[in-house]
Formats: C-alpha cells, structure tokens, sequence
C-alpha cells in the first residue's frame, strides 16, 4: 500500500464511529476468580463486616470500581471526599459512606480521621478503594495512622488467564459481540497481565473492526496487540 492510501486509511479509522454500548455492571455480571474472590465476599457480606472500615486495594483495572459500585447499590452508600467544606464526617454519620481512589485523589488527614471516626460512633460502613495499602498514602496525622491500621484491608491480586478470558468475552458480549475461543486464547497469551489492559484491547479490537467493515479475527487482534505493546514501551522509556 502507497504512502497516501496508508494515511487514508488510518484517517478513516481515526474517524470511525464508536457505537455506543452499555457495559453491564450488576452483581450478576460479576466475574468471580481467584483474585478478586475475596474482594467479593467482603462486598456480598456486608453489613457483617470485620471491622466498620474495609480498604480494597488493587491495581488499576481490577475491578474496584465494579465492586464498589456493587456495594453502593447494596447498602446505599454516599460517595465522600474528606476534604475540608465536604461535610463527609456529617454524611458518615448518617449512614454508609463510599471514597474511592483514596490514594490518587488525595484527602485531608484530620477529616479522613473524623469520618472513620463517625463511622465507628454510629455503627454505619466505609468502604474505601486504591491501588496501595494505606502504609503508603503518605499520612501524617498519628490518630489517622492508627485508625487506617485497625481497617480492614483486602487486595484484589494481579488476575489470571482464567479471569482475564471470561472478563474479554464479557467485553465483547457488552459490545453485542461473540468472540471465537481460539481469538480470545490468542489475546490472553500476548496481553499484559491487567483488566485494564483488556478494556484498552478489545476497545481498539471493535473500533478498529467498524472502521475496516470486517470481522474480528487473528490478524486483526495480533495488530492491535503489537500497536498496544509499543505504546507501553515508549510509556515506559518517557516514565
């Protein structure tokens, strides 16, 4: 192919509509393996919890969004952010409360303390998310340090073949896409080992698939997958 008819191409897949799809996100749509198996029985649990205070910690893409989500559904959980002016301690106090990637968002230490603190006062749930234990989020306060040791904390591990081949077909079934086995095997022994590199994958899968006109096959999957290899490499030389 000419240089020209290259660059058609690749504008013409750059312009490609992205039909809209509704990812399913329910308890029943839960993919439950190994990794995340904890992680789920804590949600399911609820309100019998350990301890009033539960940190699901994992890295990106592993399914704490999902979880949360779930719970929040469950117990009617008000999302936080314990900053000063949030009022998040009030909330706490007048039942569950849900603060997600505590560790990226960042948070004020003395509310932090007080919403755990309200919580524990009334008998209410907080359930926090992040990809590192809270060792690691950098806190200063000591009472807060000692309430964030008496939490809960449950890591979601890095996920297997098993999950991440169930959690691809997932991904097209929410496309209204079925994906032949021997494709999906395929994918799994190349991919990085992370749920969040399965989203990126079969959403370049389809789109690439619409821009073309053709269907999903071997060929198709080895080219997205090469491009999303370089990409992590030049991502890793620049960080």
């Amino acid at each position: 192919m000419s240089e020209n008819g290259r660059q058609t191409q690749k504008r013409s897949e750059q312009l490609a509509l992205s039909f809209s799809h509704d990812p399913a996100t329910g308890r029943d749509d839960l993919l439950v393996s190994g990794p995340v198996s904890a992680a789920v029985a804590i949600v399911d649990n609820w309100p019998a919890w350990p301890s009033p205070v539960i940190v699901l910690a994992g890295p990106a893409g592993s399914g704490k969004t999902h979880l949360a989500s779930i719970w929040r559904d469950k117990s009617g959980a008000r999302d936080i952010h314990p900053l000063p002016g949030q009022h998040a301690s009030r909330f706490a106090a007048d039942g569950p409360v849900l603060f997600e990637d505590a560790d990226r968002r960042g948070f004020d230490d003395t509310e932090l303390f007080h919403v755990i603190n309200s919580v524990r006062e009334n008998g209410s749930s907080l359930l926090m998310t992040a990809r590192t234990w809270p060792s690691a989020w950098g806190v200063t306060l000591p009472d807060l340090r000692s309430r964030l040791k008496a939490a809960t904390i449950v890591e979601i591990g890095e996920p297997d073949e098993d999950l991440l081949a169930q959690v691809i077909v997932k991904l097209f079934a929410d496309r209204q896409l079925n994906i032949d086995d021997k494709i999906v095997a395929y994918i799994v022994a190349r991919m990085e080992r992370s749920l969040a590199a399965a989203q990126h994958i079969v959403e370049r899968i389809d789109r690439l698939a619409l821009s073309r006109g053709t269907r999903i096959n071997r060929s198709l999957a080895a080219e997205v997958l090469e491009s999303f290899g370089e990409e992590r490499g030049v991502d890793e030389a620049e960080g």
